[in-house]
């Protein structure tokens, strides 16, 4: 796939008649196909609200959000959303899931993928004596089964236990490298995320605070640790004294003074969880993510 799998365009969403709430505001990203994208951000950021838009549950008040070229009901065949309760009919089994959705794909149902993601399950257990790991999984085979070319996930791990997590993240990062799908995946676990994706998009108070590649965003950025003195002309995203030395999470605006400063890169977490500390941080796009630069290519 080329192209956008998603692309936003000052993206945004408020709801309530007597006392109006913004869940996204003026939200503008790209996210290229074929990525593995972390969505992360605290509670009450927006990362649900973003993936129902994008999965075309919800429509924006602001802005416009178009995916795989189309909009939302457009391209809703090629889209597979799997929602936090993962929703599933209770009183059907196994089998019955299953056989629902090779009758609702009938042209493009990957029987085997489905099978082998299901496989641990009992085919006449019904959906509502599951355990919630159960769940998980039936909805994540229903989900690829699909063969979509965009996987929305919404907290799609969060009841498995770590051997699980394991085995379905290398199902899905399989899936991923054989048929080029675009996975979009918002989790609280970061260390996790850090291993099995290449893109991230930070959403924090309903707006995108990072976008890109994982290994420019954390190229882009350096600690900095040494005795308290100026970090001008370099971007602080975050600092902290502790007696008698400073360290600094630093977005380096030219050289930086290595007679000064021990200079280190940080984990993709250690930058994450910085920049969720300081919610005041000048956001950053690195180029294939900025719509903006779409523009002026064009």
């Amino acid at each position: 796939m080329t192209g956008a799998a998603i692309e936003a365009n000052g993206l945004g969403l408020t709801y309530g008649r007597r006392r109006r709430r913004t869940a996204l505001n003026d939200c503008s990203f790209r996210l290229p196909a074929g990525r593995i994208c972390a969505l992360v951000g605290p509670n009450g950021a927006g990362k649900s609200t973003l993936l129902s838009l994008a999965a075309g549950l919800l429509r924006p008040t602001e802005g416009s959000v178009r995916v795989l070229g189309g909009t939302p009901a457009e391209a809703r065949t090629r889209i597979a959303y799997v929602a936090q309760d993962k929703p599933l009919y209770p009183q059907l089994t196994v089998a019955d899931t299953l056989w629902a959705g090779a009758e609702l794909n009938p042209g493009n149902w990957d029987r085997a993928a489905a099978d082998r993601i299901a496989a641990p399950l009992p085919r006449d257990a019904r959906v509502k004596s599951l355990s919630g790991g159960q769940r998980t999984r039936l909805a994540l085979a229903f989900a690829l089964g699909k063969r979509p070319e965009l996987m929305l996930l919404d907290e799609p791990m969060s009841d498995l236990d770590p051997l699980a997590r394991h085995q379905l993240m290398g199902v899905l990062m399989a899936e991923a490298a054989e048929h080029g799908t675009t996975i979009v995946m918002s989790s609280h676990i970061l260390t996790e995320l850090e291993g099995a994706c290449d893109y991230v998009l930070l959403v924090d108070g309903g707006r995108i605070r990072l976008g890109g590649e994982s290994d420019d965003i954390v190229a882009a950025h350096a600690l900095l640790t040494g005795r308290p003195g100026d970090l001008g002309p370099h971007t602080v995203v975050e600092s902290r004294t502790t007696g008698r030395q400073l360290s600094a999470l630093v977005r380096p605006e030219g050289p930086v003074d290595t007679a000064a400063w021990d200079v280190t890169a940080p984990s993709l977490e250690e930058l994450l969880l910085a920049h969720l500390r300081s919610p005041d941080a000048p956001p950053m796009l690195t180029p294939s993510a900025d719509t903006r630069k779409e523009v002026a290519a064009a």
